[in-house]
């Protein structure tokens, strides 16, 4: 039989295995990622525990980059398909969203060098109905890949577009600048909801992804770093 001490150094070795593979589970109120340089490697892998077909979905997130190139926002991937759901920012106002593949652009939304984006993307796969929302104006409903779902074990990347499953980055469409206050939802939330989280108000927070309870990993040149909101408007 194995002694006490052994058992102990093989759970504690099981323990090391596992957050070093799945990374630390945090509470980043108050903080952001600071991408500092354009880079193939830098990138944040977010750890979610999804275990059915997504088939409606919310994604919002902060952003901040002096850049006008596009640039990756949101990348999740599965081995089926490298651009299952993809928000990518195009240019200085053009948005592009890929849903398993098929892809469909936004124009003139709001955006700004140097200042805070607050944008939140929706899509529901009964009407195939999908829609953006930046600083609080909306993009007209559009439609895009009705009746399919997300199904697989997702590959979830900021920084970063995956053009293969966890991998395949391009230096070109890097994100280079801040992120911070990143939700998903398998559902879409309420434009009420919406609001709120545009305004810095109390929202609920992301069932599938939470900035107050993240699991998440770093590689290369990422930082975090304190925000310059103040702490009480966090208060979800």
């Amino acid at each position: 039989m194995e002694s006490a001490l052994n058992l102990t150094g093989k759970l504690v070795f099981l323990l090391v295995l596992i957050y070093g593979c799945y990374g630390d589970l945090q509470d980043l109120s108050g903080k952001v990622f600071v991408i500092p340089m354009t880079t193939t490697t830098s990138h944040v892998k977010l750890h979610a525990n999804v275990s059915k077909p997504i088939f409606a979905m919310t994604m919002c997130q902060r952003f901040n980059s002096e850049l006008e190139r596009g640039q990756s926002l949101f990348s999740l991937a599965t081995q089926s398909h490298d651009n299952d759901l993809l928000l990518y920012k195009r240019s200085m106002g053009v948005y592009r969203v890929h849903i398993r593949g098929y892809i469909l652009d936004f124009f003139s939304l709001p955006d700004s060098k140097n200042e805070w984006i607050s944008i939140c993307w929706t899509w529901d796969s009964k009407t195939g109905l999908t829609q953006l929302w930046v600083n609080g104006k909306r993009s007209a409903r559009r439609i895009l890949q009705p009746d399919t779902s997300v199904t697989g074990t997702p590959s979830i990347m900021l920084v970063q577009e995956q053009d293969s499953y966890g991998g395949g980055f391009d230096a070109s469409q890097s994100f280079v600048g801040e992120v911070t206050d990143v939700h998903f939802w398998d559902s879409v939330i309420s434009p009420c909801e919406i609001q709120m989280y545009m305004e810095l108000n109390r929202f609920t927070p992301g069932n599938i992804l939470n900035w107050k309870d993240l699991q998440f990993s770093i590689e290369g040149k990422v930082f975090i770093e304190k925000s310059e909101f103040k702490n009480e408007c966090h208060n979800y």
